[in-house]
C-alpha cells in the first residue's frame, strides 16, 4: 500500500499549519514554498481538506489557511483519507461478499486484521505529536532521517 503524492502533500500542508499558532492564517503560497508543493496542486488539496473540515480557508487581503480544529483532534488517518478515501489493503476488505470464496477464504481475516491495525495506528497519530516531533528536529538542526514518535522509531529512508 502506498499513499498518493496528493495525500503526502496534504499531510505536509497540515503539518505546516500545525507548526503555526492556532489562530494564525497562513497564505497558501507560503505553505507551498515551505513544503515544496506546486501551488496549483496545493489549492486543490486545500479545497478537499476544507470540505472535510480539516482546514478553514479565507480569501482576501487578510485571508489564508488555518486548521479548523486543534492539532490534537486531527489525525494522520483523517488527512490521508480526506484525500485518498478509505484505506484498504485489498479491494475485498471493503466488501468481502464480492469474493466467491468468502466463506472459506483464509486471507480475508488476515487482510482485514492488518487493515484495521494500520487504520488504528494512523488514527493514533495526531498533528500535535507530529508538530512536536518536527519542532524538536528543527530546533536541533537534525539531518537524521529517523524521527521518534510516541516512542516508536520511524526510519524515513526505508521505502
Amino acid at each position: 500500500m502506498e499513499i498518493t503524492q496528493q495525500a503526502d502533500y496534504a499531510v505536509r500542508a497540515v503539518l505546516d499549519l500545525a507548526l503555526q499558532t492556532e489562530a494564525e492564517r497562513v497564505p497558501s503560497e507560503a505553505i507551498a514554498r515551505h513544503q515544496a508543493i506546486p501551488s496549483a496542486f496545493l489549492t486543490k488539496i486545500l479545497a478537499r481538506l476544507a470540505a472535510e473540515g480539516i482546514v478553514l480557508t479565507q480569501r482576501g487581503v487578510n485571508g489564508g489557511i488555518r486548521l479548523a480544529r486543534p492539532t490534537e483532534d486531527i489525525t494522520l488517518l483523517q488527512v490521508v483519507e480526506a484525500i485518498d478515501g478509505p484505506i484498504t489493503l485489498y479491494r475485498l476488505t471493503r466488501n468481502p461478499r464480492e469474493c466467491p470464496r468468502d466463506c472459506v477464504c483464509a486471507f480475508h481475516p488476515i487482510w482485514l486484521t492488518i487493515c484495521i491495525e494500520l487504520r488504528a495506528r494512523l488514527n493514533s497519530i495526531n498533528f500535535a505529536a507530529l508538530a512536536a516531533a518536527a519542532s524538536s528536529r528543527l530546533q536541533l538542526g537534525s539531518t537524521s532521517s529517523i524521527i521518534t514518535l510516541e516512542g516508536m522509531p520511524i526510519d524515513q529512508t526505508r521505502s
